[in-house]
């Protein structure tokens, strides 16, 4: 749910500065760049629950909730909604701290994501396959 609020009460999957080098030609942050640290947050909760490489095969939502700014600290926080054989889908919310002196939080995008296991001939493998 978006608005101002306190981080989530858990570890996030990765926290990243947002910086003058990630803007879009308006000054705002790319919502490319969002889109990127949101896939790796995802990776990162796959990677563990599949206990080994994982590749992304789709992208089922997405969505800007709130700008993220020039400063902004943003952390992103994963979990497993869904187990198949070799597919594990997961859910990222990201959250911007602004003004850090300030502990000012609001929940800038969610999304839902699928990752595939797969081994070292790049094959998918189930997931409970060391």
């Amino acid at each position: 749910m978006a608005g101002s609020d306190t981080l989530p009460d858990r570890e996030p999957a990765i926290r990243v500065l947002a910086m003058p080098a990630d803007t879009n030609a308006a000054g705002d942050i790319f919502g490319g760049w969002l889109m990127a640290q949101t896939d790796i947050a995802g990776s990162i909760e796959a990677h563990r629950r599949a206990r080994g490489r994982v590749v992304t095969v789709a992208v089922h939502e997405f969505r800007f909730l709130k700008p993220v700014y020039v400063g902004d600290l943003v952390s992103f926080y994963a979990q497993v909604v869904r187990v198949g054989n070799s597919s594990i889908r997961v859910g990222v919310s990201a959250w911007a701290e602004r003004e850090r002196g300030r502990f000012e939080c609001e929940q800038v995008a969610e999304a839902e994501l699928t990752y595939v296991a797969i081994d070292e001939q790049r094959r998918p493998r189930p997931v409970d396959a060391q």
